[in-house]
């Protein structure tokens, strides 16, 4: 399987529901999504996905919750967007940008050792 992937970082705002302590209330993260394409062929250019389009299109997504409380992506059925909620959302707005075949793999970081991911098959 070949991957090419990209990380970008931002600050965003954040609380989880009914939850004592720092936790419950209104608060900031440092988040970083990384983003991995996979496929098992290369294109006939000889890449998996154009890097450019890819660093664009996660720096819209990331310009949607940047700076922002991330219940701005928070979907009905949520509580609270936790990093394996996020990290559904950005496959989400992702997948259909790329314009290739393969599979995307996201995961949210909300500090250096703490992340929730999501990976499903994505098609042009």
């Amino acid at each position: 399987m070949y991957e090419t992937g990209l990380s970008k970082s931002f600050v965003a705002w954040h609380v989880m529901p009914d939850v004592d302590g720092p936790e419950g209330e209104l608060h900031t993260h440092d988040y970083r999504l990384d983003v991995v394409v996979s496929r098992a062929e290369l294109d006939e250019r000889g890449m998996v996905c154009d890097i450019d389009v890819l660093d664009a299109a996660l720096d819209e997504i990331v310009a949607v919750v940047a700076g922002k409380n991330v219940d701005v992506v928070r979907p009905p059925d949520a509580a609270a967007v936790t990093v394996e909620v996020l990290a559904r959302w950005a496959h989400g707005a992702l997948a259909p940008r790329l314009g290739v075949d393969g599979e995307l793999s996201v995961r949210a970081w909300e500090s250096p050792v703490a992340f929730g991911g999501y990976a499903a098959p994505i098609r042009s």
